[in-house]
């Protein structure tokens, strides 16, 4: 194993908290060397590969994921079919796809486990946001997949009334700033979900976002581990799920943690 983040180094989480919870784990990446990366910004990330990401979650009653394509492999497709051949079927990909994307690719991917297209605002590698309302509309209709944005939520205001208007949308790591997460907050009244992750990418009290959310639209949030946690400033620990069930309590945290995001992705 090739990476050094300190959430690899933690312990399992305690046995008791995950006797009676199913943990879909809506946010991760695979980063296997084998394949194509780009240096993001002059990042490049350290290895993280299938077994790697088993071994972490080990101590979960792991029910299946959402493997979650980087600004480093942007329109690579090799990692992830290989990643979704090993994982197997309780796994799904998100990807990132080119205007140009033939429905035929569309449809292989689809085939191949993948179930959404994702936008990276924040560190780029994708297609270029004036073409979100088409592409999303397009693979939805080819495919039936929503998009996920990576975004700061002070950036949400100009896209308001588009995503509104959108099949099916979910926002990364809480949207990461306090400055917009009132429109967030909207969006998810609205039925745009929020993944749960990056808590350490964040510059609010998350405790107080969970409750907002989770009381605007109990379907909104949606847990993930966001391993291994590149360039986040905290890496993900165990003791984040432990905060989800403590503001949420067990009945909600069950919602957050695997039935929102099993109808999200239609597993």
């Amino acid at each position: 194993m090739n990476y050094n983040h300190s959430a690899a180094k933690q312990k399992s989480p305690k046995a008791f908290i995950f006797n009676n919870i199913k943990v879909f784990d809506s946010h991760f990446h695979i980063i296997d060397r084998r394949f194509p990366l780009v240096a993001n910004q002059g990042f490049l990330p350290d290895t993280f590969i299938s077994s790697d990401y088993l071994d972490q979650m080990h101590g979960y009653q792991l029910c299946g994921g959402a493997i979650v394509s980087g600004s480093f492999q942007a329109y690579d497709q090799s990692y992830l079919i290989d990643a979704l051949a090993t994982l197997g079927p309780s796994f799904v990909g998100v990807t990132q796809l080119p205007m140009n994307v033939s429905d035929q690719e569309i449809l292989d991917l689809n085939k191949a486990g993948v179930r959404a297209l994702r936008f990276n605002l924040k560190r780029g590698g994708s297609e270029d946001i004036q073409h979100l309302d088409q592409l999303a509309r397009r693979v939805h209709e080819v495919a039936a997949w929503h998009v996920e944005l990576y975004i700061d939520s002070r950036d949400l205001d100009d896209l308001y009334s588009t995503l509104v208007c959108l099949p099916a949308v979910s926002i990364d790591h809480l949207g990461l700033s306090k400055g917009g997460f009132n429109t967030l907050l909207k969006l998810a009244e609205q039925g745009v979900r929020v993944k749960a992750t990056g808590f350490g990418r964040v510059d609010f009290d998350v405790r107080t976002a969970l409750i907002a959310l989770s009381s605007a639209n109990p379907k909104a949030l949606m847990f993930g581990t966001d391993l291994p946690s590149t360039r986040a400033p905290r890496p993900f620990e165990h003791n984040d799920v432990e905060l989800i069930i403590d503001a949420l309590g067990e009945d909600q945290a069950n919602r957050v943690f695997c039935e929102n995001a099993l109808d999200f992705y239609r597993c």
